[in-house]
């Protein structure tokens, strides 16, 4: 009995992985070009006061769109890693004011660690400012995830991925998909018994 509950408990995870999987992939592959006033690019790492590959690849999408006129405003989200560090959206500001971003065309939101405060908290910021509809900024991988909790939220927002990250190797780029898959798969558990605090 216990073999085949065993057996049983792996096929289920094993379709909810696969089926996960999918759905992020395929939804990754999505450029939704809708109105918008501003563009919410979701934090990520930096080195001290350099934004990671990743996060400068993030900015310079939303530096494209604002120079295009398709957003007027740019909100960088992202906390500290430490107390003495710079937030990943100062650090995002500063790269976007050396390319000629000006000032009051950004907002910050600073005290997020995880993707759901940088939507959270940035709602409010938005809504402060006035500020209605959104495309959201990041890898495509993470649109998935992102995009189910800008829709949980109410944002009026729309996905617009990076498509110019360059990963070391094929093993980094499967790492960051299969990260993703299992966060988002987390979320839908999560998500369903309201569960809100860790994701």
């Amino acid at each position: 009995m216990t073999r085949k509950l065993l057996l049983f408990t792996g096929l289920v995870v094993g379709a909810a992985l696969l089926g996960t999987a999918v759905d992020v992939y395929l939804f990754s592959q999505k450029d939704e070009d809708c109105p918008a006033e501003a563009a919410i690019v979701l934090g990520a790492g930096v080195f001290g006061e350099r934004p990671s590959p990743v996060l400068r690849e993030r900015i310079n999408h939303a530096i494209a769109l604002y120079r295009e006129g398709r957003v007027k405003t740019i909100i960088f989200t992202g906390g500290q890693s430490s107390p003495e560090a710079m937030s990943e959206a100062a650090v995002s500001r500063t790269y976007a004011l050396e390319r000629g971003v000006p000032d009051s065309a950004i907002l910050l939101e600073e005290s997020s660690t995880t993707t759901r405060e940088n939507l959270r908290n940035t709602q409010q910021i938005a809504a402060a400012n006035g500020l209605d509809s959104f495309l959201i900024v990041s890898t495509p991988y993470h649109m998935r995830r992102a995009m189910s909790i800008a829709d949980k939220l109410g944002l009026d927002a729309c996905s617009s991925p990076t498509r110019t990250t360059q990963w070391l190797n094929g093993f980094t780029q499967f790492h960051a998909f299969a990260r993703e898959v299992v966060a988002y798969l987390i979320y839908l558990v999560v998500e369903t018994f309201g569960l809100y605090q860790t994701v």
